[in-house]
């Protein structure tokens, strides 16, 4: 992996326009200024950025839900989850590792917020990042037709806090 050049850490306020045109650049799901800064000032541990030589390259911008649980359990108590909000690389940093690595980190950011479970969206398309999450132990839920603006279809995919340390 050549990912060692990027320092993962937790976003700032002054990080919010390079997020949001990476968001632009890279996503059809754009978000407002607004939005950007709720999350980072509610979680901010779990809101992080890949910056390599003063750029920021990458970013995993997470919240944390209340709700019932995914495929793992038979249990009716509503479980606090680890929401994967967006996540984005720019393209000339891909193929390194950096998603995999802000993944990780991420989940790790969101087990300090209490989560027991992670969940997720991606498009049925997107079969990059759908690797990627099945690599890193997430699995289909259901699939959520109609889910973005455009029309297409996206997976629910779903994660136990426990299986972290095999991923």
């Amino acid at each position: 992996m050549a990912n060692e050049d990027y320092i993962i850490r937790c976003a700032e306020v002054n990080d919010i326009h390079q997020v949001m045109r990476i968001n632009q650049t890279t996503l059809p799901e754009n978000y407002p200024y607004p939005f950007f800064l709720e999350i980072l000032k509610k979680y901010p541990k779990s809101f992080i950025v890949a910056e390599k030589d003063g750029e920021i390259a990458g970013y995993m911008m997470n919240r944390i839900e209340k709700g019932l649980p995914g495929v793992f359990t038979n249990k009716l108590h509503r479980l606090t989850k680890g929401h994967v909000v967006s996540i984005a690389v720019l393209p000339g940093h891909r193929k390194k590792g950096l998603g995999k690595r802000l993944m990780l980190e991420g989940m790790e950011a969101m087990k300090e917020y209490g989560a027991e479970e992670f969940v997720l969206e991606v498009r049925i398309t997107n079969e990059a990042a759908l690797a990627m999450y099945k690599e890193l132990g997430f699995t289909v839920v259901r699939e959520l037709r109609g889910y973005y603006h455009d029309g297409e279809s996206a997976y629910l995919m779903s994660k136990r806090v426990e299986d972290i340390q095999n991923s």
